[in-house]
């Protein structure tokens, strides 16, 4: 979806401007305006989707039962039951109410919070590709949870056994699904094929026990175990009457997907806020390389940190993008993606200068260091953090957004969080921002309010629902927050 809502726009304003074809001489400002536009689409399709992935009814819910923000709730066995009657109604999962069930939930509820917290943050990024990929194979939208207690979404998280990525997969099982390995890469790790191969596997253990929770205990433990399993059980074909033949830990296994399953789905009852979401998968895009890049380049060409790009592509073992056949990608912001295809040909030129220059010649040392000179002018490094702009940062150095635009070479005042800005040294600080939250005598701790900040994204930073935020700042309109404005949060 992300992409077909760009074309529209972009075919809209194609075909507005082939209207005149041959009618009007274009000129140099008419392509600028025409770039001007394109940049302004794309920052408001990504608005549009950092809005799109929903938050949940967490906050109403909370709210009603007027949680504390340190608050954790529990339930009697009765109630948890009564919550996975609701989502087996809606699924062909046999999730049991039993006191194996009920036991992991309950140490879930209490031990596992913190954990429920981040990957709820993180499944911002996975579960709508996710849905996607089960959906196409026609596979139960709750088997997004299984990746939960695999990697804890963590797409570069190896076992002690070798197993590797998202959904867990060993090197024999990836190969017998599509996934490949060489020096470079190691497609367990890429997101969107592993996901494939997990829906494909999934769906022939189906198909083989013809019963969901044995699928997943032989994901767990290979179809062998299981069928020793059955066979030493007297031939039960049921997944709680062959579990006391399991192995110990996949006897553990599928209570403990039960139990993942009904944290993120009531996290709101027991009080969970989660974790910000940094990207979503909507925001991304991606493009394909017809030569080999190492990812530093990308990072200085893009003035981005390089670990973010590693983040998003963790298919690669390395930090080099190898040329291959069909070419290798590259997943970025749909905010920067952009001005990379753009530069693309400022890309290779880069990585040239940077790797491919004769071993009689040194190339330019690259350095990090805060201060320099340039020219007889000394400089210093400006690293951006969350909620700045240009315009911030030009009255924090005394100085002007045309003149950092024309020092670091800008086509525009779009920034991102971790570049590095030259600026001239010795610019007053004195206009700096202050803190992002400080606290007082009394152990009242207030937050500043920075651009791009909304009054629910306070809330989730500081683990509350927006409600609880409000009753701390009694008369203040949430829809009208302004740059240094103070917030309590305590």
């Amino acid at each position: 979806m992300k992409r077909w809502l760009l074309f529209i726009m972009i075919g809209f304003s194609v075909s507005s401007l082939a209207q005149y074809s041959g009618k009007y001489n274009w000129t140099k400002e008419d392509s600028l305006k025409g770039e001007a536009m394109i940049k302004t689409i794309e920052q408001s399709l990504d608005m549009f989707y950092a809005e799109y992935s929903p938050e949940g009814n967490y906050d109403s819910i909370i709210d009603a039962l007027n949680y504390e923000p340190d608050a954790v709730p529990e339930f009697d066995d009765d109630v948890y039951c009564e919550r996975l009657n609701v989502m087996n109604e809606m699924s062909p999962f046999h999730l049991d109410c039993n006191e194996t069930t009920l036991s992991t939930i309950r140490f879930f509820v209490r031990k596992r919070r913190g954990f429920a917290r981040v990957v709820l943050g993180r499944s911002k990024l996975y579960f709508d590709m996710f849905e996607e990929k089960l959906a196409k194979h026609g596979l139960p939208i709750e088997l997004k949870y299984l990746s939960v207690i695999e990697s804890g979404l963590r797409p570069q998280v190896k076992s002690r056994a070798g197993a590797l990525g998202l959904w867990q997969f060993m090197y024999r099982t990836g190969r017998m699904f599509g996934l490949q390995e060489n020096s470079y890469i190691d497609e367990r790790m890429d997101p969107e094929l592993a996901t494939e191969a997990a829906c494909r596997y999934l769906k022939k253990l189906y198909g083989i026990y013809n019963d969901w929770n044995l699928a997943l205990a032989a994901y767990n433990a290979g179809p062998g175990n299981v069928n020793k399993a059955i066979r030493r059980s007297g031939n039960k074909l049921t997944y709680w009457e062959v579990r006391p033949f399991l192995p110990r830990e996949t006897q553990g296994y599928v209570p403990n997907f039960i139990a993942a399953a009904y944290l993120l789905t009531y996290h709101a009852e027991h009080n969970i806020i989660p974790m910000e979401a940094t990207i979503r998968y909507p925001q991304l895009d991606t493009m394909c390389l017809s030569k080999g890049v190492h990812m530093e380049t990308m990072a200085k060409l893009l003035s981005m940190e390089q670990e973010e790009i590693e983040l998003l592509n963790p298919i690669y073992k390395k930090s080099f993008i190898p040329k291959s056949n069909p070419p290798q990608c590259v997943s970025l912001p749909l905010t920067i993606i952009g001005d990379l295809v753009a530069m693309e040909d400022s890309l290779y030129a880069l990585e040239d200068s940077l790797y491919n220059t004769p071993q009689s010649v040194t190339p330019p040392k690259q350095t990090t260091n805060q201060s320099g000179s340039d020219n007889g002018v000394s400089y210093q490094y400006h690293k951006v953090s969350s909620g700045e702009t240009l315009g911030t940062i030009a009255s924090r150095y005394g100085t002007t957004v045309a003149e950092i635009q024309r020092i670091n070479g800008l086509r525009s005042t779009k920034i991102y969080v971790g570049q590095r800005l030259k600026v001239k040294k010795g610019a007053s600080t004195t206009n700096s921002t202050p803190t992002q939250s400080t606290t007082t005598s009394s152990g009242k701790k207030y937050y500043t309010v920075r651009s791009g900040d909304t009054f629910g994204r306070i809330a989730q930073r500081y683990r509350m629902t927006q409600s609880q935020l409000k009753r701390l700042n009694p008369g203040i309109n949430i829809n009208r927050l302004s740059i240094g404005q103070r917030i309590r949060v305590k």
